[in-house]
C-alpha cells in the first residue's frame, strides 16, 4: 500500500512522502490564491474551488480565509456556506450534505496523531473520515474530530468539540459535545418541520 492509500484507509501513514507533500503544496497554493482573490470576483473564486475540491454543488459560498490540507478529499453538497477563517484537515474524506452552514473559525480535523510518543516520533499519523448530513448548522468555533458522523437536521452549538457521532434531529453543545435537545424532523421536500 502507498502512504496515500494507508491515509485514506485510516491506517498509520507517513505524511512526508513526495505524493502527499505535492498534494499539500498544491492545496496550499490554491488556498493562498483563493484567499487573495476579491470576494466580488466570483468567477475566479469558483474556478479555484472547482480545481481544489473533490466535489461541489452548484450553489456554494466559501468565505476567505479558508484552508484545506488536500482539498480533493472534501466534498460538499448544494447550498453550502462557510464563513471566515475555517480549516479543513482533509487527510481523509470530509463529506457534507446539502444546506450546511458553517460559522466562523470552525475546524474539521480528519487528521490525528497517535497517543504513543514513540510512534509520533516516527512521523506517523492517521486520518479518519468525517461525514455531515443535510441541514446542519455549526455555530462559531466548533471543532469536529476524526471519525465523526453527524446526521441530518443537526445544530452544533458555538464552541463545541464534536468527538463522537451526533444523531439526526438533534442539538449538541459542549466539550465534548453532547445532545441536549431533540429537534423536529424535517419535511424532505420543504425543509420545514414535519406535521404530526
Amino acid at each position: 500500500m502507498t502512504e496515500k492509500e494507508k491515509m485514506l484507509a485510516g491506517e498509520l501513514y507517513t505524511a512526508f512522502v513526495p505524493e502527499l507533500m505535492e498534494g499539500l503544496a498544491r492545496a496550499k497554493r490554491l488556498c493562498e490564491e483563493y484567499n487573495k482573490t476579491p470576494r466580488d470576483d466570483a468567477e475566479k473564486r469558483r474556478a479555484i474551488m472547482h480545481e481544489l475540491l473533490g466535489r461541489h454543488g452548484e450553489r456554494f459560498i466559501i468565505e476567505s480565509n479558508v484552508w484545506f490540507d488536500y482539498g480533493y478529499n472534501t466534498e460538499v453538497g448544494e447550498d453550502f456556506y462557510v464563513n471566515h477563517d475555517c480549516v479543513f484537515l482533509d487527510c481523509n474524506k470530509i463529506t457534507f450534505g446539502n444546506n450546511v452552514f458553517i460559522a466562523p473559525q470552525c475546524g474539521f480535523y480528519a487528521a490525528g496523531h497517535p497517543l504513543d510518543a514513540a510512534i509520533r516520533r516516527e512521523e506517523r499519523e492517521f486520518a479518519l473520515p468525517i461525514t455531515v448530513g443535510n441541514d446542519v448548522w455549526f455555530g462559531g468555533g466548533v471543532k469536529v474530530l476524526p471519525g465523526v458522523t453527524i446526521g441530518d437536521n443537526v445544530v452544533i452549538g458555538a464552541g463545541s468539540v464534536v468527538s463522537r457521532d451526533i444523531p439526526s434531529n438533534s442539538m449538541a453543545v459542549g466539550v465534548p459535545a453532547r445532545v441536549v435537545k431533540t429537534l423536529p424532523a424535517l419535511d424532505d421536500e420543504k425543509g420545514s418541520p414535519k406535521k404530526a
